[in-house]
């Protein structure tokens, strides 16, 4: 299948590029749908932002507000397109497996709430591992790596040996791009993929789409970065990624079957 393409929807007030965006349970459905009828193979849904800075909300407000996305998703997207729950909540986890997600998306690797990762094992899902040192919030306070790649690829082996030791069979991970990096950081993540996808040894999801580090080189707004963003997944796929996760299904499927093709004969 090459590249998967994993479209985000967050059904949040307060997302840093899309906060706000769906005024229902209807409307953030139709665009999940929509999603998938351009390329998605996969819709992440999210109701709490983890941008920095960002208010956490209860495990209550959290479910009220993905749940329903998920049923409807479920009830309406072909079989073969995945939905993953975008939460480092093991209580918000469970609920959305119940509800048709298949795919735990969990920022923190498990770290936060280490019971996510038996959550995740106990209902067959898959589980994407991200990584976050410390928690959303106050992720950017104290930013410090010797050796990015090293580090974070050491620090994703330690969560998939604990993903492994919890019985969950499908793992992913994710280097968090954005989350507790700088910009240099991030572009170093970028640049040396190919280490990190190897000392993983697992298959690999990176998510760029309207990041920051992209405002800081072109210095637009996250609604303007379309081009950046397309920049930064033709890197990834080219790197290795196995998956991006993206706003901008339509535009992103070119970049990857162009980006992929260019990778594949190269």
């Amino acid at each position: 299948m090459g590249v998967l393409l994993v479209g985000v929807l967050n059904f949040t007030p307060d997302s840093f590029s899309d906060g706000g965006r769906f005024g229902s349970v209807a409307e953030a459905v139709a665009a999940g749908v929509g999603m998938a009828e351009e390329g998605a193979h996969w819709i992440d849904v999210g109701g709490e932002s983890t941008r920095p800075g960002s208010t956490p909300v209860s495990v209550d407000e959290e479910m009220a507000r993905v749940l329903p996305v998920v049923e409807g998703l479920r009830r309406r997207l072909p079989a073969g397109v995945r939905i993953s729950i975008d939460t480092y909540k093991a209580a918000t986890a469970a609920a959305a497996l119940t509800a048709g997600a298949t795919v735990v998306n969990d920022v923190s690797g498990g770290l936060l709430e280490p019971a996510i990762l038996e959550v995740s094992a106990s209902a067959g899902a898959a589980v994407v591992l991200g990584h976050l040192r410390g928690k959303p919030a106050t992720m950017m306070a104290a930013v410090g790596f010797a050796d990015v790649v090293g580090e974070v690829g050491d620090e994703l082996v330690g969560r998939v040996h604990a993903a492994r030791a919890a019985g969950c069979r499908e793992v992913w991970v994710d280097p968090g791009v954005g989350f507790g990096k700088t910009s240099a950081h991030n572009l170093s993540l970028l640049r040396d993929l190919a280490r990190l996808r190897a000392r993983v040894d697992v298959p690999l999801m990176i998510g760029v789409s309207r990041k920051r580090f992209l405002g800081d080189l072109t210095g637009k707004p996250a609604q303007a970065r379309l081009f950046g963003t397309a920049a930064a997944v033709a890197a990834a796929v080219m790197g290795g990624a196995d998956a991006v996760r993206v706003h901008d299904v339509k535009e992103m499927r070119d970049v990857v079957a162009v980006a992929g093709a260019i990778g594949a004969s190269s």
